[in-house]
């Protein structure tokens, strides 16, 4: 799925601090909180996390360096995720502002103390203990270790009181900047609160059956051969009780399955191209739709990505999958740099957007974007959308796609498309798949699944867990 570039994104060497050595066992949580707080603070500067992640300096033997990589990544998204309460609670608990790594060890501890004993990751000795060593082991932070000590114990001694008037104010509450608040709260009046908390819990590993190698009920005999419990949840979709690492996922090496979330999962389905169709993915990176489309039938596939790093995972997919497709470097909105003047049956238009549907695998989207963003995004949506339009055969379908729960992107933008496209025939389509999260509503006291479409939920009923997404389809008269 499409997930836009931020506009104050900048290069790891820019943030790469020149920090003095980490004199701290690898394997230890203070080196983890380091190294979180190091992408932390990347991302507060306007890098997107995975790239913040991978220029966190890690020097130790591969076997090590793996589990440290590991821990930091969990802490960074840990506190991604409750990053507007641990500021809130810095705010309370600091007089004057402290150094921003200090800060960001502080935000990455209280992240981890902020859990209920039944989540915890560590006990709240060790964080506290491990923040106060890795501050220490900086020698220009060093300074800080008694405020650290301080602040952290202070919030465990005062602990529900803290939280309860951290959650006074609403980006602490929701852990999202006030305007993305008040408007998903515009967009979706009777189930803000079950998005926002959809949004704040990690998404399931779900997997795409390859319909070449297996069906659904084959491959869930094949997991509970192995041990691992799961659950079918779509025609190719299967849901993971706990999530696994990639190389113990039976048959992922040999191309038996992929990771696609369920929602995702619709594309291919929604797009109902046939055998000896000549098909377009537009947008195509990291080839997940590219390639569920090829599962599903013998076609002519053009997959198209602008960035040619993103484009070679493309061609990784395709190879481990034993899929052929023409991968092409190129710009959706220009078409003239390399369409062949062979019109397309089928436009797969997974077009950039805000990803604010996708926050729950992506929680660094929602402190990297702007509400000023919007426009541009919109702008750049139609743009890629009036240039596709023509490159449809006649009877041909476009389907439209955002991993966004924004209706600027969604049905206004399919209604504009409509009504500025004569020969634009809107077919049935999902529309707006709102995230759904069953722990998450049941703690608000909330009925699931959240979504715009009735029949979605009599079909999918409370127990299906899918990221956001609208989908609209036309066809060409």
């Amino acid at each position: 799925m499409t997930r836009s570039a931020s506009n104050r994104r900048v290069a790891p060497k820019a943030v790469a601090a020149r920090l003095s050595p980490l004199h701290l066992a690898p394997d230890s949580l203070g080196f983890a909180l380091d190294g979180a707080a190091f992408a932390v603070g990347a991302v507060r500067k306007g890098m997107a996390l995975p790239a913040a992640l991978a220029a966190v300096p890690v020097s130790a033997p591969a076997a090590m360096a793996g589990h440290a990589r590991g821990a930091i990544q969990d802490i960074a998204y840990r506190t991604l995720r409750r990053l507007g309460t641990a500021d809130v609670l810095i705010a309370q608990l600091v007089r004057k502002a402290p150094a921003a790594h200090v800060g960001d060890v502080l935000a990455c501890a209280l992240a981890l103390l902020a859990d209920d004993a039944q989540h915890a990751a560590y006990t709240p000795f060790t964080v506290v203990d491990q923040a106060v060593t890795a501050i220490g082991a900086r020698r220009e932070f060093a300074f800080a270790k008694g405020l650290v000590n301080a602040v952290l114990r202070t919030f465990l001694r005062e602990r529900e009181a803290c939280l309860e008037k951290a959650q006074a104010e609403a980006v602490a509450k929701w852990n999202y900047p006030v305007w993305w608040i008040e408007a998903v709260r515009r967009a979706w009046p009777d189930a803000w609160q079950n998005v926002l908390a959809a949004g704040n819990r990690p998404g399931p590993l779900t997997l795409r059956v390859n319909a070449r190698r297996a069906t659904v009920a084959e491959y869930l005999h094949t997991l509970d051969a192995n041990g691992i419990a799961a659950a079918a949840v779509g025609p190719h979709a299967v849901r993971l009780a706990s999530p696994l690492p990639v190389d113990r996922i039976p048959g992922f090496a040999q191309g038996v399955v992929s990771v696609q979330d369920a929602g995702a999962q619709r594309a291919a389905e929604q797009l109902g191209a046939r055998d000896g169709m000549r098909v377009l993915d537009a947008c195509a990176a990291p080839g997940g739709k590219t390639c569920h489309v090829l599962e599903l039938a013998d076609v002519e596939l053009v997959s198209l990505e602008s960035d040619p790093v993103r484009a070679a995972r493309i061609e990784e997919n395709l190879v481990r999958l034993g899929l052929s497709a023409s991968v092409i470097v190129g710009d959706a909105g220009a078409p003239s740099a390399w369409y062949d003047a062979r019109p397309f049956d089928r436009i797969l238009a997974d077009v950039p957007c805000s990803a604010s549907g996708i926050v729950r695998r992506h929680p660094d989207v929602r402190w990297l974007r702007r509400a000023t963003d919007i426009p541009a995004l919109v702008a750049e949506q139609r743009r890629i959308l009036e240039a596709l339009w023509p490159l449809l055969a006649p009877g041909g379908e476009l389907l439209y796609i955002t991993c966004s729960i924004f209706p600027e992107e969604g049905e206004e933008q399919a209604r504009w498309f409509e009504s500025t496209h004569e020969d634009a025939v809107r077919l049935g389509a999902p529309g707006q798949l709102l995230p759904t999260c069953p722990g998450a509503a049941a703690e608000l006291s909330a009925p699931l699944p959240i979504g715009t479409h009735a029949a979605e939920s009599e079909r999918t009923g409370a127990d299906i867990d899918h990221d956001g997404f609208f989908y609209a389809r036309f066809q060409k008269r």
